[in-house]
């Protein structure tokens, strides 16, 4: 019973919000330029959905590399810093200046680092800055959460540091290595975007370009539909991942 009211509750409030919306444009004869009904954003996502399938699957093709790419960088980066306090203390401000910069700032440079010719590593490069810190964050997080009596025990034995940091320390680090990177796999997604709207001028045609197209011509119904498009993308994302995350702490507690 739980799990069916745990489905229905937001598919309820979201149709009540969504009725509210179609209910008021109507009321009110708000022009679509300015604001489209639901309907009218249905309508534009059936009818533009090729396109949209393409502008998606290039949009989540990015945003998937750079999560790969960035998880290797920050795990490699957290087993550093957790090796020692020195080495933590020489990586704290390049991750705080990763995590305090807006991406937005970052993107001309980008641009013209990867090239006019190369738009899409100049996208990659921005979603990986995106997803650094919360990712590296969580596993250095994870790594410095091992029970302190099973460090003395490992002691006791005469383990060595990376014997350790093999079998103790990365162990215990699943939890909060798993939030950090489920948070940076949505920030890696919003990454994408912000490069697809700064940087690629165009070259990607991601949904964020879309977006940006219709917007320009007044269409305002295809640039909701282009965002729908994208949310469901970040709904989709969430859910694989939960359920990897599900499956994963399942095996970690046994």
């Amino acid at each position: 019973m739980r799990g069916w009211a745990a489905i229905l509750a937001p598919t309820l409030f979201v149709a009540l919000l969504l009725g509210l919306w179609e209910g008021l444009c109507r009321l009110l004869a708000v022009p679509t330029y300015f604001l489209p009904t639901p309907s009218e954003i249905t309508v534009a996502l059936a009818q533009n959905a090729p396109l949209l399938f393409v502008s998606a699957w290039r949009t989540l093709q990015t945003a998937l590399t750079a999560f790969v790419i960035v998880s290797g960088l920050a795990g490699i980066a957290a087993l550093a810093a957790a090796s020692g306090r020195i080495v933590e203390d020489s990586f704290r401000p390049i991750a705080v200046i990763l995590q305090v910069t807006p991406i937005i700032a970052l993107a001309p440079l980008f641009q013209i680092w990867a090239g006019i010719d190369h738009p899409g590593r100049a996208v990659i490069s921005l979603a990986c800055v995106a997803a650094f810190f919360p990712i590296y964050s969580g596993v250095l997080a994870g790594l410095g959460s091992a029970d302190p009596a099973l460090e003395r025990l490992f002691d006791l034995y005469g383990a060595n540091g990376w014997q350790k940091l093999l079998r103790l320390r990365v162990p215990s680090a699943v939890p909060q290595a798993l939030e950090g990177l489920k948070v940076g796999l949505g920030l890696a997604l919003v990454g994408a975007v912000i490069g697809e709207i700064s940087a690629s001028a165009g070259g990607q045609e991601g949904l964020a370009w879309r977006i940006l197209e219709a917007a320009h011509r007044m269409e305002t119904a295809r640039s909701f539909a282009a965002l729908a498009a994208l949310a469901i993308i970040a709904g989709l994302l969430h859910l694989v991942f939960r359920l990897i995350e599900r499956r994963a702490l399942a095996w970690w507690r046994g």
